[in-house]
């Protein structure tokens, strides 16, 4: 059996390392950390671009290019040019007529000469009665043909990009081979709207007709959306007009339809385009400011970009709800930015599908929300800046590396029991399996002398180091949730500071128990999956007495664990929770709601629990409250700016810990 190994060609590499969504994971965590959502945080990161990717761009860059596009469309020229081309032939075909009557002194060259002077303003009018007139000059009669073809050409460019090179020499046989082409096209579109079109059908159509379409579509919806937004842009070209260049403009066109025999085909196709896509923007006039006037071919083509530029820029602007990237057509952004943009693009949405699947991102009713997974990495990046901020002078307060010890090593050890964590006390474990008979020698030679010793290790072989048993903290974290943190600037601060503090413990000081309480006019536990994406709450009320009601819950809980209570607020209890459940607010405070939080601070207190409070404003009834709290509790009073919140919690949590 042979084999060959080389480059795998069918699609991604199976064998490749998952894509590293880390980074960008992390560039959404400093806005989520900074009081984003994460709709918003992603958003902003897709709008930036991959991080460390300089030869790519994001959604601005390829949104600033758009507009660029559009500005040069509207500065290209006029939409005009066919029908100033058309006064200019037609003016130039009767100038040369008069010149061959004025030397005929016949009463039929006056006579000729009377109807030219009574042809109609209107230039679709005037080349409607000149159809029907005998031209005296070969010149004359020249150019007036030349006209035709001019609007011939323009016409049926306007509705099909190819057919102007097609008709640049026309003759019979090929005029009749697009009346042909618009009947059969009909023909399919009817046996579509019946459902008995099959892509046989547009095969052989293509087959047949399809120099005629150089965007070589590959099947009937994609030939419809073609016809249908150059359709379309024909529509929006006379609607951008004055109402005599519409009126005259649209008589030139149906009268050249007429002539060509094309009217009844034309007026049947615009009818199946309409109603396959009424969404695009029909009749929506659209102003260029350019001085160069443009046929009416051009002018289509260049409405026709323009109408794709503005709906791919509010695609990528991606403001509004329910926006992904899917959203953006990748056809869209070829034909105005290039292919490389296109791979921009599906870069963009690999890390938007790669944090789902991966499992950091979840859409749930069409709500972005961070996963746990995710949660807990943003609690590591808050605890490292935390940890970056502090004094590095300190001892003990940085990462621990050293995984499987509960607590101080005491020097004994133990025989291993399943589900030990201890380390394992290599040396003891060694000696056990030598004096139990493990030893084998592998080769002739002595082991002194280069040969090979093999030990056999059984179960009961097996010894830990004994450690000291740390003791384990019931942990409470109020964190403020009132309007007045988001007035303040301090919300973002708070929520960095309770994420911090999770990872601190679930990684630290896994077997404590902690509780983060959130409080405005009522007070909640807050599940760490939901602190990354938590908002304020934009109601009335400090209500720290319901808040103290739940910890004072929690450390019943864990009568064995040493209570740790921290407060993060901005201001003095204005609410408390009343017999029947509600709140009671109220401001000034209340001397109901101040003797109710207080009681519940003198409960904290024969639990030995000390509340540390972390005022972050510089209220004097504030003060005057968190100073009662510590005189009655005996904790302590900090007041922190909210860039050094984060640093002072979890200091003074870790020298809590230390302390006990």
């Amino acid at each position: 059996m042979a084999f060959r190994y080389g480059e795998y060609h069918d699609g991604p590499d199976p064998l490749a390392p998952p894509y590293d969504v880390r980074a960008a994971l992390d560039e959404m965590g400093d806005a989520i950390l900074s009081g984003s959502t994460p709709v918003h945080a992603l958003r902003d990161l897709l709008k930036r671009g991959l991080p460390g990717a300089q030869d790519r761009r994001g959604l601005d860059d390829m949104l600033r290019e758009v507009r660029r596009r559009r500005r040069d469309l509207r500065e290209r020229g006029r939409l005009d040019g066919t029908l100033e081309k058309a006064r200019a032939l037609l003016d130039k075909a009767i100038g040369q007529e008069r010149a061959e009557l004025f030397p005929d002194p016949s009463d039929d060259a006056r006579l000729r000469e009377s109807e030219l002077d009574a042809l109609p303003e209107d230039t679709a009018s005037a080349i409607q009665e000149l159809n029907t007139y005998e031209w005296r000059s070969s010149a004359a009669r020249q150019t007036f043909e030349e006209l035709r073809d001019l609007l011939r050409r323009e016409v049926l460019d306007s509705q099909f990009r190819g057919l102007r090179d097609a008709l640049a020499n026309p003759d019979p046989e090929a005029m009749e081979r697009v009346r042909q082409m618009m009947a059969d096209l009909n023909d399919m579109l009817d046996k579509d709207s019946r459902g008995q079109h099959t892509q046989a059908d547009f095969d052989a159509f293509m087959g047949k007709y399809g120099d005629l379409f150089p965007e070589k579509p590959r099947n009937l919806e994609e030939l419809v959306d073609i016809l249908a937004r150059r359709a379309a842009a024909t529509q929006r070209m006379l609607a951008s007009m004055t109402p005599r260049q519409r009126e005259e403009l649209a008589g030139l066109i149906n009268q050249t339809l007429d002539q060509a025999g094309l009217s009844d085909e034309m007026r049947r196709l615009g009818e199946a385009l309409y109603a396959r896509r009424p969404d695009l923007a029909w009749n929506a006039p659209e102003r260029l400011t350019g001085e160069e006037p443009l046929g009416m071919g051009d002018a289509v083509t260049a409405l026709e970009e323009l109408a794709d530029l503005t709906q791919l820029e509010t695609a990528l602007r991606q403001d509004y709800p329910g926006a992904r990237l899917d959203d953006i057509d990748e056809s869209a952004v070829r034909r105005a930015l290039g292919r490389s943009a296109v791979d921009d693009l599906e870069a963009l949405k690999r890390i938007e599908r790669e944090l789902e699947e991966q499992g950091y991102l979840l859409r749930r009713r069409g709500k972005l929300e961070l996963t746990p997974k995710a949660v807990r990495r943003l609690g590591e990046t808050a605890l490292r800046r935390v940890f970056s901020s502090l004094d590095s002078g300190r001892r003990g307060d940085h990462d621990q590396h050293d995984a499987g010890s509960a607590g101080e090593l005491t020097g004994s050890s133990r025989p291993w029991r399943f589900g030990d964590e201890q380390p394992i006390d290599v040396v003891r474990t060694l000696v056990n399996g030598v004096r139990s008979g493990g030893v084998a020698v592998r080769d002739a030679g002595p082991a002194r002398s280069g040969g090979r010793v093999r030990l056999r290790l059984s179960v009961d072989d097996f010894e830990v180091a004994e450690t000291e048993r740390r003791t384990a903290a019931a942990v409470c974290l109020l964190v403020d949730l009132s309007y007045s943190m988001a007035l303040r600037g301090t919300w973002a601060a708070a929520k960095q500071t309770a994420l911090a503090l999770q990872a601190l413990v679930a990684s630290k000081f896994p077997q404590d128990a902690v509780q983060i309480i959130g409080f405005s006019n009522y007070a909640r536990v807050l599940q760490p999956d939901e602190l990354a994406g938590l908002d304020w709450d934009m109601v009335q009320g400090t209500n720290l007495h319901h808040a103290l009601l739940i910890a004072g819950r929690h450390l019943d809980r864990h009568p064995d664990f040493e209570p740790v209570v921290l407060v993060v607020t901005d201001g003095e209890p204005t609410a408390h929770l009343m017999r029947n459940g509600r709140s009671a607010f109220e401001w000034p405070p209340s001397h109901e709601t101040l003797e109710l939080t207080l009681a519940e601070v003198d409960k904290m207190t024969r639990r030995r629990a000390t509340i540390n409070v972390f005022m972050l404003a510089a209220d004097e009834r504030l003060k005057e409250f968190v100073d009662e709290v510590a005189r009655r509790n005996g904790g302590r009073v900090f007041s922190p700016s909210a860039e050094r919140l984060g640093e002072y919690v979890v200091s003074d949590f870790l020298r809590l810990r230390r302390a006990r």
